[in-house]
């Protein structure tokens, strides 16, 4: 397996490395918290990633600007510069249409690109995912805390020639203590940014908050998240996959931020992202965690109640029996605890039944 390395240029002027490798369908990969496209070809943390992602897919991957082979002296890194870094590899790929797997950072650039072009993002996988980071809104004084502290071990430390600062990151995104993986993320972030731009990164990125954008989105959405990871809560990923309008989450066991093969959730991510990706969007409905218990007939249902439709319309559009439909209602109210139609109507515009 190779790759190849190409360079394209954003809008503002940013020259931008990605690298293709596989063949078959298109998938984007959209990282973010240090990627360096060369040196993660040969890595012990990437390796199973790389040769499962590329075993039917043409799989492109990139460096966001200030980090690996892209451009390091850069303006500003926001939420909008990395999404402007993403339209340019798409741009430069002449991709036209095709799915998104976003890595933890990576999630909300996706999300954020599939909102502006939505007849582009077939499919989204959001891995390790969050809403919000630390420097803003509403987060707890300890996780507020906690990340300005390492924001500080960055610009003191980031830079030296000894590795403890950057250990420190290291055995949060593989705690199994593998020396070998431990070495590499070391290694990495020597390669990838310079001390002043590793910063910015860091605070760039705990400054993300897409809560606001979630519920807009309707591009078919996998959120996954593993349950013991140390660098991105659960709890967020579980909070993301809430927002989405028909998002399904997948819990995924283990204990590495970045899965490895030792892990219990590995293949389970693997085929089940294949499965996902390989479904057509307009076949079937992932519903959202409070909506699982309904069928694929009463999600029909309930996207016509939505549109404020008679059980007779309903009917005659379903080719249904007036009665089933009722019959159907009356169990949707049941199963989401709803007392009247009105509000079922509600509750599932509020879902995104009914909005195309």
């Amino acid at each position: 397996m190779r790759q190849r390395i190409g360079f394209c240029t954003t809008s503002d002027d940013v020259r931008i490395a990605y690298a293709t490798a596989g063949q078959g369908r298109p998938l984007l990969r959209v990282g973010g918290w240090m990627t360096h496209i060369e040196h993660d070809w040969d890595s012990p943390v990437w390796n199973h990633w790389l040769r499962e992602l590329t075993r039917d897919n043409t799989l492109a991957r990139f460096d966001i600007r200030g980090s690996g082979l892209s451009d390091r002296v850069v303006n500003g890194q926001t939420l909008e510069a990395w999404v402007r870094d993403t339209e340019a590899v798409v741009n430069s790929l002449g991709w036209r249409r095709f799915p998104i797997l976003g890595v933890c950072q990576g999630a909300a650039i996706a999300v954020v690109y599939a909102l502006r072009h939505p007849e582009r993002v077939s499919h989204l996988v959001l891995y390790n995912a969050y809403t919000h980071g630390a420097f803003t809104k509403g987060m707890s004084g300890y996780r507020v805390e906690e990340a300005e502290t390492l924001a500080r071990m960055i610009e003191i430390g980031w830079g030296r020639k000894t590795g403890a600062f950057r250990e420190v990151f290291a055995r949060l995104l593989s705690p199994s203590d593998a020396t070998d993986q431990i070495t590499w993320w070391d290694d990495l972030q020597r390669l990838t940014a310079d001390r002043a731009t590793a910063a910015r990164l860091w605070r760039g990125f705990h400054e993300i908050d897409i809560r606001d954008q979630l519920p807009q989105l309707r591009t078919p959405t996998l959120a996954a998240h593993v349950k013991a990871d140390t660098m991105v809560p659960f709890e967020s990923g579980r909070d993301l996959a809430g927002r989405i309008p028909h998002c399904r989450f997948l819990p995924l066991e283990g204990r590495n931020h970045i899965l490895q093969p030792q892990d219990p959730g590995w293949r389970t991510f693997i085929e089940e992202m294949r499965r996902f990706l390989a479904a057509d969007p307009h076949e079937d409905v992932v519903m959202a965690a409070q909506f699982h218990e309904l069928t694929r007939r009463e999600c029909e249902v309930l996207d016509h109640v939505a549109r404020g439709r008679s059980n007779a319309s309903i009917a005659h559009a379903l080719s249904l029996a007036p009665k089933t439909v009722r019959n159907h209602v009356s169990n949707i109210c049941g199963k989401l605890a709803v007392s009247n139609r009105t509000e079922l109507a509600v509750e599932g515009r509020n879902a995104g039944f009914g909005m195309d």
